[in-house]
């Protein structure tokens, strides 16, 4: 697989997560004119940890980059109890989608989602945005929209990244 493969395989995957070149320049910490080389097949270099760093926020599995291995994973279910490992109350995965989804959470739940999107890592939350925005038949974007929303209400000091 050379780069122009991996890019055509970032700009689809990032284009079905209804993410921006700018967020997930944001989200896998590189910079935005890098992600836009790379999906362009104008960059001539992207080292093996650029990759890695984008092709596990995308959820991208090597040596071939596609989602198989991701989609059997139960994404929402894993940031839930993510979200709940400090705490005595358990949020349930369907909690978790509604707020999502709503871009609204119930009070007793805050300290969960704010621990979620401050400590969590970025895959997670990913996966979690993908599978509640495929359950509700929203595109990905509306959630990303809503998970801001959230991040801004709640306070979380990552609340740039979600931005």
């Amino acid at each position: 697989m050379n780069l122009i493969d991996i890019g055509n395989a970032v700009r689809t995957r990032r284009s079905e997560l209804g993410l921006s070149q700018v967020k997930l320049a944001h989200l896998s910490g590189l910079s935005r004119q890098t992600l836009v080389g790379l999906e362009n097949g104008t960059l001539s270099d992207l080292g093996v940890n650029r990759v890695g760093q984008i092709a596990a926020v995308l959820g991208l599995d090597s040596p071939k980059l596609d989602t198989q291995a991701r989609r059997k994973k139960r994404g929402l279910w894993m940031a839930a109890k993510t979200a709940s490992v400090s705490y005595a109350s358990e949020l349930r995965p369907e909690a978790l989608e509604e707020a999502l989804v709503s871009g609204e959470v119930p009070a007793p739940f805050a300290p969960h989602v704010t621990y979620l999107l401050d400590e969590a890592p970025v895959p997670v939350v990913v996966m979690a945005v993908e599978e509640a925005a495929s359950h509700a038949q929203l595109p990905p974007r509306k959630i990303w929209r809503n998970v801001a929303k959230l991040a801004r209400s709640l306070s979380v000091h990552r609340r740039v990244l979600w931005a």
